[in-house]
This record gives C-alpha cells, sequence and structure tokens, in this order.
C-alpha cells in the first residue's frame, strides 16, 4: 500500500483551533485524541492519518503556509485581508463569525473626511476601504483597547471586529458601517499543494461530505 504523504496544518491557538479539530475527527480526517489543548504542547502528530498540527498564534498562521512550514492553515478570513499574502482559498468553515466594521461614539459621526484619525489592528483594510471611498486617512496602530481611541480623542474613528458589538455597546460606540464579513477559512499553500495533489482533493471531498 502506498504511503500517505504528510500533511502539515498550522492552527491559531484558541477556540478556532479546537473548533477545527473537532470537525476534523467529526468527518474521519484526523484521530482523537491526538490534539491536546490542555497540554504546552505545540505541535502534535497523528501518525494513523499521517498528519501534523502546528499551534501558532493567529496572525501568523498566513505567514507558516506561504513560507512551506504548513501546508494547510486554518484562519479568519480578516487576517487573511490584512496580510494580503498568495494562498488558495479551500473552504469556508462557517464558525468563528464576525464582521470588520467602522464605530464612532454615538451621535458624533456625521461624514468622513480627508485625514480623520483612524485607530486599527487592521491598518491595510482600513486603508483599502478608505481609498475605495476616495478618503485619506491617517492610521494609528492598536494593539488592544480599541474602542477607547476615539473615546479620549486618540482618533475619530475605529476599524475593528465586531462579534456581538457589546463591547462597543458598553464604550458608548456604535457601529457605522460593516466593511467585510468574516469566518474561518481553510488556506494553503500553492505549490506544496500541486505536489500534494491526491491528499489534499481527499481532505476536501471529506470535508465537504458532511455539509
Amino acid at each position: 500500500m502506498q504511503h500517505k504523504q504528510l500533511l502539515s496544518f498550522a492552527l491559531p491557538k484558541g477556540r478556532l483551533a479546537e473548533e477545527t479539530v473537532k470537525l476534523f475527527i467529526e468527518r474521519g480526517i484526523c484521530s482523537s485524541g491526538v490534539v491536546d489543548f490542555s497540554s504546552r504542547k505545540l505541535i502534535f502528530e497523528d501518525e494513523a492519518a499521517n498528519m501534523r498540527f502546528l499551534i501558532v498564534r493567529n496572525s501568523d498562521v498566513p505567514t507558516y503556509v506561504e513560507r512551506g512550514a504548513a501546508d494547510f492553515g486554518v484562519v479568519g478570513k480578516d487576517v487573511l485581508e490584512e496580510t494580503g499574502l498568495p494562498l488558495y482559498e479551500f473552504y469556508d468553515f462557517g464558525f468563528g463569525k464576525c464582521r470588520m466594521s467602522v464605530a464612532a461614539p454615538k451621535s458624533t459621526h456625521t461624514h468622513y473626511w480627508h485625514n480623520m484619525r483612524i485607530a486599527t489592528k487592521y491598518p491595510a483594510i482600513a486603508k483599502r476601504h478608505f481609498a475605495g471611498l476616495g478618503i485619506f486617512i491617517e492610521v494609528i496602530k492598536l494593539y488592544g483597547s480599541i474602542e477607547i481611541a476615539p473615546l479620549t480623542g486618540l482618533a475619530d474613528y475605529i476599524v475593528d471586529l465586531v462579534e456581538s458589538g457589546e463591547t462597543m455597546r458598553k464604550n458608548g460606540l456604535e457601529e457605522v458601517e460593516v466593511i467585510m464579513q468574516a469566518s474561518a477559512r481553510l488556506v494553503a499553500n500553492q505549490s506544496l499543494v500541486r505536489a500534494k495533489h491526491e491528499r489534499v482533493k481527499a481532505v476536501l471531498a471529506m470535508l465537504e461530505q458532511g455539509k
């Protein structure tokens, strides 16, 4: 019997990784009990399925895949759009749903203007969106507590991910417009996928059969 080619998956730490592995087990793609999320290990081997799982930071998943350290990656559409790396996007898992929105303090936003200040963790997405509207912006890159930026005068608007919107509401902000919808996607390295075409087809078929 021909030995299966090894497939490696870069998974983002946290809920997306757990939901992905649960789905893979349900669809018969990987073995049960291989990935122990309660441990501090970052690499798990599934010898029966000839697969390897790498647990990495969400924003690093596209880099691991694009550089060939992993064949596949599971990552939010927001991260894909922000990095802009040339990856194949094969499958929308449908979980990890959220939206990228523009928001501002309630009743203060009336219009956009040139050189307004946008606080965000996603400068590329913000710049593309407002450029498409013909508006030049000043981006203020932040890594956390985005909601307080317009409340302290640091920024005029924010661009951020919204799931329920509760954090924004509790901090006196409201959504102005939705830029994009996001969910977890299965992405792949272009050259490695061609080299492992049959195995890739088999994994995708197993994902699709349970829909």
